[in-house]
């Protein structure tokens, strides 16, 4: 099973952090959990001034269930993979190791999967069409303003190592 590369360019963030390095990151416009907060309360106000229900009840908590049980069953090896290579998940933090075990064989952003998903049970379970329409606008936002940059910034850091696994690991899934 691959591991996170530990090439000489890993320690690079490291080294430049404990140098003050502060813009040592991807600069990502915001936190991606407050991008998806932010479109989810103007799904919820959009839904009090111009109510849209959907879902039937056992749908909605059936349908919404299983989205959030496949976002935990993500979540949990993700965040596990970020805590065994000891790099950070916070996009305004250096990145100290391209992690390419555990769920990022199969996804380059198996965290954003997870978020995603997570709005989505959230959005239906709530029956809000206007949460649910919001989540192509929002998934938008966190590919051009947090994805697209973190991987300028993973190819800055690691290099030909980024650039291979990028060819060989897709975006999302």
């Amino acid at each position: 099973m691959p591991m996170a590369d530990r090439s000489p360019a890993t320690t690079a963030p490291n080294e430049r952090a404990a140098r003050g390095g502060r813009g040592d990151h991807s600069q990502a416009i915001t936190l991606p959990p407050v991008i998806y907060a932010g479109f989810f309360a103007a799904g919820i106000v959009l839904d009090a001034l111009w109510p849209a229900a959907v879902f039937p009840t056992a749908v909605q908590y059936a349908v919404g269930a299983g989205l959030l049980a496949t976002g935990t069953a993500i979540a949990v090896p993700t965040l596990l993979a970020f805590r065994r290579h000891r790099t950070t998940l916070h996009v305004h933090q250096s990145t100290t190791a391209l992690i390419t075990d555990g769920p990022f064989r199969w996804s380059r952003n198996p965290a954003y999967l997870t978020l995603t998903l997570l709005y989505l049970s959230a959005a239906v379970m709530v029956d809000s069409l206007w949460v649910v329409a919001l989540s192509a606008p929002a998934v938008l936002v966190l590919t051009y303003g947090v994805i697209v940059r973190e991987e300028r910034y993973l190819e800055r850091t690691f290099g030909d190592a980024y650039r291979r696994y990028r060819a060989r690991v897709r975006r999302w899934l």
